[in-house]
Order: structure tokens, then sequence, then C-alpha cells
């Protein structure tokens, strides 16, 4: 009976300890099924990020090709610095923005233009798609210029902003002046004069819209005649066969930071014309020869 009953409690601590490795590994056997469950799921995660990431990153190098380019061109003094906010607000509108910069102090026009042309050589080809240009003061006629020597550009609208078409009194009044010998040929090159670098340039055959400034002060501080914003006359800045013309009360400087001069831009880009007010169109209506804004009637 003693011998029985050893037997018995010895094969039932046998049993108990068997089953309790049993219990113990099938319980690691669940942990590593979950723990490999686990990280077969975070590699099925991290390979669907990347899927995702790759596809989002095609899409968004879709959208810059098919976006539409905006050439800029800063003035007279000034790098591609000055135009930022410019840019930056026309990139915001869905524009690939391609900001050009040239050395203006004692160069010529020939320079720069030269200097302009390899620039947009390298960066903007028509035949991607559609390339507008936009330029402040000195900006718009060196575009003026390229555009003449390049038809095969092929622009889609161009923005001219305080660009002096015609020259500026400033110029005249202040030629002779240390600073001004200092400046250089271009800006010597910017008087009223028939031979003068603006009255060389011929008519454009595209798409202008022409934003110009004034100060309210302006006429009778600067030795400049008529309203100006400062170093342009208003009337300098009107062009034969322009699409559009557009007034703001600001200065020269000032209109490449302008929000409502870079909303306008942005606007003709997209349709052509600037948005005007009726009281504008009225005004204009009344007295041609003095147009507050708009189309010149």
């Amino acid at each position: 009976m003693k011998i029985t009953a050893s037997f018995h409690y010895l094969l039932s601590s046998f049993t108990r300890q068997t089953m309790q490795q049993t219990i113990q590994q099938t319980r690691q056997l669940a942990s590593w099924k979950k723990a490999l469950a686990g990280s077969f799921l975070l590699l099925l995660m991290f390979f669907s990020a990347g899927c995702s990431m790759s596809s989002a990153t095609r899409a968004d190098n879709q959208n810059a090709e098919n976006r539409e380019t905006v050439v800029l061109l800063h003035g007279l003094g000034r790098s591609s610095t000055a135009m930022w906010l410019l840019a930056s607000r026309i990139e915001d509108a869905g524009y690939n923005v391609q900001r050009i910069d040239y050395d203006s102090f004692r160069t010529s026009p020939e320079q720069i233009i030269k200097s302009v042309e390899q620039d947009l050589a390298a960066c903007c080809n028509p035949e991607t798609g559609k390339v507008h240009f936009v330029g402040h003061s000195l900006g718009g006629l060196i575009i003026r210029a390229y555009l003449d020597r390049h038809p095969e550009a092929d622009p889609g609208r161009v923005v001219l902003i305080g660009t002096p078409n015609h020259g500026t009194d400033f110029v005249d009044n202040h030629k002779d002046r240390w600073w001004m010998q200092l400046a250089g040929e271009t800006a010597l090159s910017l008087g009223t004069d028939i031979n003068s670098f603006p009255n060389s340039l011929p008519v454009p055959d595209y798409s202008v819209g022409v934003i110009a400034a004034f100060r309210p002060d302006s006429m009778e501080q600067d030795g400049i005649p008529g309203a100006d914003d400062g170093l342009v006359p208003v009337h300098s800045t009107f062009l034969k066969g322009m699409s559009d013309f557009l007034l703001v009360e600001t200065g020269h400087s000032a209109m490449r930071y302008d929000k409502t001069i870079a909303e306008q831009t942005i606007y003709y880009l997209r349709y052509g014309h600037f948005l005007h007010s009726a009281d504008d169109i009225l005004s204009n209506l009344v007295n041609p020869e003095k147009p507050r804004t708009g189309i010149l009637l």
C-alpha cells in the first residue's frame, strides 16, 4: 500500500509538473506568435507608408511639372531677394516661380540682357509649359528686350510693375550727379530722350498688363512732372497696345511688397486683365486723360 501511494504521489507530481511546463510553453508560443504578428504588422505599415510617400512624392513632382511658370525680374540696384514676397504669393497661387538675378551696377543693358538670356535658357523651356513674365521697374524693360530678341519664347502673359517704359525725369534731373555716374551705364540709360534704353524698345505684340503707382505728395516734392511713385512718372508706364492698366497708391520700391499689386498680378496672369471696380471705370470714362485705374478709355 505504501509503495502504491508513493507511486501515485510521484505520478501526480510528474503530471502537474508536465502540465505546468506545457502551459508555460504554450504561453511562450502565444507570446512569440503575438510578437511575430506585431512585427509583421509594423513591416506592413512601413512598406505601405513608403509606397504612399513615394506615390505622394511622384504626385507632387507631377504637379510641379504641370504648373505654369512665372519668371520674376527685379529692378535696378536690387537682387532676386528683393522679390521674395511677391514670389511667395505667386507660388501660393499655384505657379512655379523662377526669380532671375542679374547685376545692374556699373553694367550695360546689353550685359544684363545676355546674363538673363543664359539664366532663362537654363531654367525655362517654353516647350514644357506656358511661361509668364513679371518685372519690377528695370526688370520690365529687360523682359521686353528679351522677348523682342526671342520671339520663339511666345510668352503667356506679361505684367510690368512700375516700369519706366518711356524713361524717367529722375535720371534727366540727376544724370550729372556723382552717384548717378557711379551707378553706371544702365542707370544713365533710363532717361526720357529718344535714344534712351526704354525708348529703343519696340511695341510689344503679346499680352501686357501695366501697373503704376503714385504718392499723393509726389507732384509737389520730387521735380518729376505729374503724378509719380517717387521715381517713375505714371505717364511713363503707359505702353501702346497694353491690354490693361492699373494705378495703385504706394511708392516705387514698396510695389513689390504690396498685397493688392500681388493679387492683381495673379489675377492678370490667370485672366488676362485686372480686377476693376465700377467707380474706377466710371472715373476713366469721365476723365480719360488721367486714368485712375483700368483700361485707358
